[in-house]
């Protein structure tokens, strides 16, 4: 395996991507407001719509539901009090992310229920495969967060997974990680967690963001309790919430593109109000995840033109409210094979283009977010190393001109020899872990190695590596004693 950069964010040097004049932009800010004001979205919360009628949204009974209609005046002010970039601190300091501006943030594949393991079966989640993927996530450098769980470990009963998931996360990686909003208790147990493997008390806790959780409108126009259960409770803390209507052109938004962003900035627009409502300034994201479905099958399709278009188009309107933007890598592979590659890249350049600071699914993602691939999230963490590379500023200094380098080679020569090459050999190009950059011959000599062995080879080796990152023996103590005293309470309240 070749020496990875660093560990460290890029920028977005050049503008992003605008997909829509100024005036079209207010056009379907516009329209959204129409939505939230004439349409209205249900909050399937009691106290929600206590605080939301307490600022002036009309609460009325629909359809056995309670629906809240927002004047546009109320949404532009609430959204106006959202912060435009914050810290997102990691468990040592080292790995604190800065969220907004343009910075970029790449996190993990999250919430696959299967994952492929190394001998290329596919298999339901499990411990063992989640804790494999939390130590490749340590490992790779361009992976700068934990996107909650790179798959779902279905042998941990659910009134406890989620205990001895953050335990494993806050253990076995020393990075930012993420909680699920299942419910209130579960938010408390994951913000607890959070704080101790930190080291930090209750008020440095909620003074510095220290955990995230995606909240899903449940599209069209709701939100269910349990999401709204973790707005509640994360924003209450000054904890980071990102707002992600999942809006699918053709099922569960309009067939436009235009409309279904218009429907997924109403809804953004009705939980960042929200969240400003229960904490002004508490830190929130703009989510973007509209994408089409396949019209024959009626399945989810990612990495499509109609998603990278939205894709720019979400972080438009991000912009425009100056809110942190969330999007993502994905795609709707079955097989690591040429399809997953030229979607991966459709939707990267989405992301990128269209501003994104938060890219959650960045590395790992496959069949449409069924499954969960080592070899992918290899392979991705070099395309966003290779993205990281490219973001670079370029080097305008005397040395980098070589203009003393070019006259001493002069003309008909070559450079490789040259002591100003021979400086920077190593460090002059990023050295990819997957590609494969050798003649046929050579290849052929090496036994024809395809990009997919090569990155289980890749994988194989970076587990090999793994070292668990440093954490106080007390700290370590206190966690498993939360976990522990918790399992020993009953966990959570469960279904089944």
């Amino acid at each position: 395996m070749n020496e990875q950069p660093p560990f460290s964010q890029p920028r977005l040097l050049a503008a992003p991507t605008t997909v829509v004049s100024a005036e079209d932009l207010d056009r379907i800010h516009a329209a959204s407001l129409r939505v939230l004001s004439e349409v209205g979205v249900d909050f399937l919360h009691p106290e929600a719509l206590s605080m939301l009628g307490g600022v002036g949204a009309k609460i009325g009974l629909e359809e056995h539901r309670e629906r809240v209609r927002f004047d546009p005046e109320m949404v532009e002010h609430y959204v106006g009090l959202a912060p435009s970039s914050f810290t997102f601190h990691g468990r040592d300091k080292h790995r604190d992310l800065k969220i907004g501006g343009n910075r970029l943030a790449f996190g993990t594949v999250g919430s696959a229920p299967n994952y492929v393991n190394l001998d290329g079966e596919r298999v339901s989640g499990d411990r063992r495969g989640y804790q494999d993927f939390l130590r490749l996530a340590q490992m790779l450098n361009a992976v700068h967060f934990v996107s909650g769980y790179p798959v779902e470990p279905i042998d941990l009963h659910p009134s406890i997974r989620h205990l001895e998931a953050a335990y494993d996360a806050h253990t076995l990686t020393d990075k930012a990680f993420h909680v699920y909003s299942l419910g209130k208790q579960r938010n408390l147990d994951g913000m607890e967690m959070a704080r101790i493997a930190r080291g930090v008390d209750r008020e440095t806790f909620e003074s510095q963001p220290s955990l995230s959780s995606v909240i899903n409108a449940s599209s069209p126009l709701r939100f269910d309790h349990p999401m709204i259960e973790g707005i509640l409770q994360m924003s209450a803390r000054n904890q980071i919430i990102i707002i992600t209507p999942f809006t699918l052109a053709g099922a569960m938004a309009p067939v436009t593109i235009a409309g279904a962003v218009v429907q997924q900035n109403a809804e953004a627009l009705a939980g960042i109000t929200l969240t400003q409502v229960v904490r002004p300034g508490s830190p929130v994201m703009y989510g973007g995840f509209t994408s089409n479905v396949d019209m024959r099958s009626g399945s989810p399709a990612f990495g499509t033109p109609e998603y990278a278009k939205a894709c720019m188009l979400g972080g438009q309107l991000a912009r425009r409210y100056a809110i942190p933007y969330r999007s993502s890598n994905v795609n709707a592979a079955n097989a690591i094979d040429t399809q997953a590659g030229y979607e991966s890249m459709l939707s990267l350049w989405g992301t990128v283009q269209g501003g994104v600071n938060f890219m959650l699914h960045g590395a790992g993602w496959m069949e449409g977010g069924l499954h969960a691939s080592f070899e992918k999230m290899v392979i991705d963490a070099d395309l966003l190393q290779m993205v990281s590379v490219m973001l670079a500023p370029l080097d305008l200094s005397e040395d980098a001109l070589a203009v003393d380098a070019i006259a001493r080679v002069g003309p008909a020569g070559h450079f490789f020899g040259e002591p100003h090459t021979q400086a920077r050999y190593r460090s002059a190009f990023y050295s990819p872990m997957v590609s494969d950059w050798r003649n046929w011959e050579s290849w052929t000599e090496a036994g024809q190695p395809e990009a997919k062995a090569k990155a289980n080879a890749v994988a194989r080796e970076v587990l090999e590596a793994y070292e668990k990152p440093p954490l106080d023996d007390a700290i370590e103590a206190e966690l498993r004693e939360y976990v522990d005293r918790r399992i020993a309470e009953g966990g959570v309240e469960t279904d089944y």
